[in-house]
């Protein structure tokens, strides 16, 4: 098995001209054309990823987060993304990002967000231009109404986040929900426009939290807290076509963000 067969799946599964212009997909280091020991899917890569890579014997790790987001002027061990570059290329591990090319696709990590909440209906909240398949954000509808306590107590256990940052509740029942795994900001007058009831997303600013204008609630459920189900979604479009491959989720929780309850 070549690493290049692993990467071809998950191309054919959300191929890199769905990614943003401003992001990083794709092959970050490493050599595509040798055989492949194993995989470790994970959601960002760090140099603690890399060492427990090489304790299990992977050397290929596919990141939904880039390791090189930003021009980088320099590689030196003064900072995490050098650290892990330079033990990734010490050990020869290949390091694969799959990005926003992954969120944009039905079937990816708002389709894992959808299932979590339990939206049918659903569609692409901002498809682009030409293709109703692809594009940001999805939104959908719940089978019942529920009341606004009852979904915030879903999306504690759902996602498991100890706390959720809302704007104004407004008493109505909810039936149609908009998402966005990660950073979903940019999408809150899309789902104004199509009229859902609530926004659940994450890294929503201050003053972004009055853009529901009365009329819809906008939910920050944490970022790595909406995307943290995107290594089950690898590990099984990698196992689909490679069923009796070794594939690992990582075990190392890498989420910056810590609460004080």
């Amino acid at each position: 098995m070549k690493i290049s067969e692993i990467i071809q799946q998950l191309e054919n599964f959300a191929s890199l001209v769905y990614q943003e212009d401003y992001d990083n997909s794709g092959l970050i280091t490493g050599d595509i054309y040798r055989d492949c020991s194993g995989v470790l899917v994970s959601l960002d890569c760090t140099e603690e990823l890399i060492n427990e890579a090489v304790e299990n014997n992977c050397n290929l790790i596919v990141s939904h987060h880039p390791l090189i987001f930003r021009p980088l002027r320099r590689i030196i061990p003064e900072n995490g993304v050098g650290k892990a570059l330079i033990a990734a290329i010490k050990n020869d591990i290949t390091i694969y990002s799959i990005h926003t090319n992954l969120d944009n696709v039905i079937g990816g990590v708002n389709t894992r967000m959808a299932d979590k909440i339990g939206l049918q209906n659903r569609k692409i909240l901002s498809p682009r231009p030409g293709d109703e398949n692809i594009g940001s954000g999805m939104i959908g509808n719940l089978k019942y109404p529920v009341s606004e306590t009852q979904i915030l107590k879903q999306l504690k256990e759902s996602f498991r986040v100890p706390i959720i940052r809302h704007s104004a509740l407004t008493g109505k029942s909810i039936s149609r929900i908009a998402i966005c795994g990660g950073a979903g900001s940019f999408l809150i007058s899309n789902a104004l426009q199509q009229e859902a009831d609530w926004f659940v997303s994450s890294d929503i600013r201050y003053h972004e939290f009055f853009n529901g204008e009365g009329r819809m609630v906008i939910a920050d459920i944490g970022h790595f807290e909406s995307e943290q189900f995107t290594m089950d979604l690898l590990h099984d479009v990698i196992l689909e076509k490679f069923p009796n491959f070794a594939v690992l989720k990582s075990g190392i929780v890498t989420n910056p963000v810590n609460y004080y309850i």
